[in-house]
């Protein structure tokens, strides 16, 4: 058998790297199948759709999944099962960048099940592959006849040195202040996702108008490969949607004035809901007399239903610029705050924003209860991370509980890269931030980056500058071309609206954002009205926030854990530990502590945890003991342990000790050496003879005698 020939086609980046598509060659069964390579990193991504829908689905049943395959960068497994198991946090977070766009580039009416799958099969380190995961699941869409309304890319945008450039290397990454995803069509931005080190909105726009110059250029790629392959036109014929007009006129006439008053009305998210639903079963009460008309017109009025609440929640706000809680579209929710309220915790603070309320809570810790990160990029441990929660019962619901969802994994993400950019480099614990949604009407993820904030500067950690996130909403009307962007939104307003963008920063600058449109053609204008009215919310929220607590305590609390970290040379490393860690457990037994080493180059980086200063420092003066050096020109207190004819040995420390010879004691002739054993005594370390043998003086730290003229 032949080996059959791939179609391929390539782009080249700006820097002169290129990346090839190829179909044909592998997964031929797959609706659609491609490899996208760059350099040694190589993606597998399939598609397959049903031809219909399964009976009731009215929703489009899309799953995304991406998976780092162990092999691709020579590695196997570190887990018990020796096998990859369970996606990992970074493989999830990666499944959402891709789902994020390509969801809302397939058609409304289009219901059946599509799973779209990413292998990273091949990893080289100067090829992230996350960057091109977007490219690879739209590739393998493009050459398939599934109604789609794409192609689309998605990049890595970054800036280094002030220069801005897309995907980067694993470690030029490290030295980036912007970095971005971004997944856009053809015409429009649709996701935007990142961190950054305080940059200014117009900085921002700089770097996603960069980045969607670099997607047209995938996209036009997609379409050569598509028109080669030769399947993707004519686009399949489906139909999964029913519809009856007589109802849908009917409900629109019935019910949107009524509508319409309920949500000019201003009321709480549950008094609302109460009122929309009662509009709705006034309208299906006409048919309470006939069952099986009932039956009928309940699924055909309940969809259109939810297209008239859409309608007049928005022409409300376009025409009358009012919103369902009564506010304009600038005005931020009432704002409270509270820090310390869990006594156990080593911080905490409750952030509540009108409906929507976070619980947070600090951990500190020692560098043995860091995160082991142990993925085919990277194997390190992360001292800084934040755990989101979204129990049922913060929107009134009853469902059982499922595990950790995406979702939730996704606002975590957010909110720790959101406060990162301000924990000190130098901060010696490991930090443990859980975010307990209580309450929820809209932007959870933003009450945990100002809570957690709060909760950081109770903990007495001593970040460098306090952050507020908000989400901004936009309602806009194609025919009339009006549109209304919307500080700190609903979650109606989310759900009803064309726009979700979460803006997170400092006083002086952004540090994360995440932005999801679902409208096409979204103008540069739109988005930097949305981004500086963002900054003026985010302002306002900064200032309610430090009502509550202004600045970090000067001090973890009396209960945490306090932290001393100091270097040795590496020499000493394994006489602090001692055969079988007899000495290194000996020493936590007597002080309370727990002391973890590390060998980092050419020093041992010790790390001493404990709730009391004072054993801390018990235990820093053992080791100091242990793994003392001298240090040429310092002074030391010394012990005397010998004495002898030509001088006294002087202990600096245990197991430390040199010769004060007897011509260095005092500047006049000595005929016999003034100590005894268990003397203290005042010396400067000289240095070492050609013996390698230490040198003590004393004569030096005292004031030379006038010569005596004869």
């Amino acid at each position: 058998m032949n080996v059959p020939q791939a179609i391929k086609e390539t782009i080249v980046l700006k820097d002169g790297r290129e990346i090839t598509i190829e179909s044909g060659k592998l997964a031929k069964q797959a609706d659609g199948s491609v490899v996208v390579k760059c350099g040694g990193t190589m993606l597998l991504a399939t598609v397959v759709a049903n031809r219909e829908a399964n009976p009731g689905v009215d929703f489009l049943p899309l799953t995304v999944d991406y998976r780092e395959k162990f092999y691709s960068g020579g590695r196997i497994p570190g887990n018990f099962f020796r096998r990859e198991t369970k996606p990992s946090d970074d493989e999830v977070l990666t499944m959402r960048l891709v789902d994020r766009v390509l969801r809302p580039l397939f058609p409304e009416d289009f219901h059946a099940e599509i799973q779209v799958m990413i292998s990273l099969i091949s990893y080289d380190k100067n090829v992230l592959p996350e960057a091109m995961a977007g490219l690879a699941a739209s590739a393998a869409i493009a050459v398939t006849d599934i109604p789609f309304n794409g192609p689309m890319s998605e990049v890595r945008v970054v800036r280094i040195d002030g220069e801005l450039s897309i995907n980067p290397s694993y470690e030029n990454l490290q030295r980036a202040d912007i970095d971005i995803m971004v997944g856009a069509t053809k015409d429009s931005i649709v996701m935007v996702e990142g961190e950054m080190k305080e940059i200014s909105e117009q900085e921002m726009l700089e770097a996603i108008q960069y980045a969607h110059e670099e997607i047209k250029v995938q996209i036009a790629a997609q379409e050569r490969l598509a028109e080669k392959v030769g399947k993707s036109l004519p686009k399949r014929e489906y139909s999964h949607e029913e519809h009856d007009e007589e109802i849908r006129e009917k409900v629109w006439k019935e019910t949107y004035d009524k509508v319409y008053e309920v949500a000019k009305t201003p009321s709480n998210k549950e008094e609302r809901g109460e009122k929309f639903k009662a509009v709705l079963e006034e309208f299906l009460a006409q048919y309470a007399d006939n069952e099986e008309e009932l039956e009928r017109v309940t699924p055909f009025a309940k969809i259109y239903y939810h297209d008239v609440e859409k309608e007049a929640m928005r022409q409300m706000i376009l025409e009358d610029k009012i919103r369902l809680d009564g506010r304009d579209s600038k005005t931020i929710r009432p704002i409270w705050c509270e820090v310390d309220y869990l006594p156990g915790a080593h911080g905490s603070a409750v952030f509540t924003r009108g409906e929507t309320q976070s619980l947070t809570a600090v951990t500190l810790g020692s560098i043995k209860d860091a995160n082991l990160i142990d993925s085919v990029i990277t194997q390190h441990d992360e001292k800084f991370f934040l755990h989101y929660n979204f129990p049922p019962f913060s929107t009134g619901e009853a469902r059982p509980l499922r595990g950790t969802s995406r979702r939730e994994v996704g606002h975590g993400n957010l909110a720790q890269r959101a406060l990162a950019a301000v924990v000190p480099p130098e901060n010696p614990y490991t930090i443990r931030i859980v975010s307990d949604i209580l309450e929820s009407n809209g932007s959870s993820s933003m009450a945990t980056v100002c809570a957690g904030t709060l909760a950081l500067m109770d903990a007495g950690i001593q970040i460098s500058k306090p952050v507020s996130g908000i989400a901004m909403g936009l309602i806009t009307d194609e025919k009339s071309g009006k549109w209304t962007v919307l500080s700190d939104i609903l979650g109606d307003e989310d759900h009803l609206g064309d726009m979700d963008f979460k803006v997170t920063g400092t006083s002086e600058g952004i540090t994360a954002c995440q932005m999801d449109i679902k409208i096409q053609g979204l103008s540069m204008d739109i988005m930097e009205q949305a981004l500086m009215q963002a900054k003026e919310g985010r302002l306002h929220i900064l200032g309610e926030m430090m009502k509550s607590l202004d600045q970090p305590r000067p001090d973890v609390k009396p209960h945490a854990p306090k932290m001393v970290i100091m270097e040795i040379p590496k020499d000493f490393i394994g006489a602090v530990i001692g055969p079988g860690g007899k000495i290194i457990q000996q020493m936590q037994k007597d002080t309370d502590t727990v002391i973890s080493i590390e060998e980092v180059g050419e020093i041992g980086r010790i790390e001493i945890a404990g709730t009391d200063r004072e054993k801390i420092n018990n235990a820093v003066t053992k080791i100091n003991e242990i793994a003392f050096v001298p240090v040429v020109g310092e002074v030391y207190k010394g012990k005397v342990v010998k004495v002898m004819d030509f001088g006294a040995f002087v202990q600096l420390s245990k197991g430390t000790d040199g010769l004060l010879h007897i011509s260095e004691i005092e500047w006049r002739r000595l005929d016999k050496v003034p100590y005894n054993e268990g003397d203290e005594v005042e010396v400067k370390f000289m240095g070492y003879d050609n013996r390698r043998k230490m040198k003590l003086s004393r004569k030096v730290l005292i004031p030379r005698p006038p010569r005596q003229e004869n």
